[in-house]
């Protein structure tokens, strides 16, 4: 058995996107249009991971675009992605520069949790040991759901 790829739903394509490549920092590796069936499928992958992915075509997210406007409610029903990062500070700090919500802040240098625009949870977590606790993260509460 070999993990191909998550597949999630998302509303509005071009928010996607910028939420996830420009700041959660994916790269894009392919994309499917299919005018008969009104939808686009864009694949996701991990800079490290970028290899794996144009030759096995795993692992991945796949962003599933509806043409035809749907509702998708939750998000944390479906659980979350989870990414082992370099630096957790600096991503979440980066994160929120661009008005990300860090729901879970990582308070404990190892993990934290945001939410996409269409509110799937994604979990953090730094490679390696965990950093040693720093402020702001260090004293911030938790914000909303994750």
């Amino acid at each position: 058995m070999e993990y191909l790829h998550t597949m999630v739903r998302v509303s509005d394509l071009d928010a996607s996107l910028d939420f996830y490549c420009d700041k959660l920092g994916l790269e894009e590796v392919s994309r499917y249009e299919n005018d008969k069936g009104r939808f686009t499928l864009v694949f996701l992958c991990a800079p490290g991971d970028r290899e794996l992915a144009e030759q096995k075509k795993a692992p991945m997210v796949e962003l599933t675009y509806n043409w035809d406007p749907e509702q998708y409610d939750g998000g944390r029903n479906f659980g979350h992605l989870a990414y082992r990062v370099d630096d957790i500070y600096a991503l979440c700090q980066k994160l929120r520069d661009k008005g990300v919500t860090i729901n879970r802040p990582p308070r404990d240098g190892h993990m934290a949790f945001v939410r996409s625009p269409d509110g799937i949870s994604i979990e953090l977590l730094q490679r390696g040991e965990n950093l040693p606790p720093m402020e702001p993260w260090a004293s911030m509460e938790n914000t909303g759901s994750w």
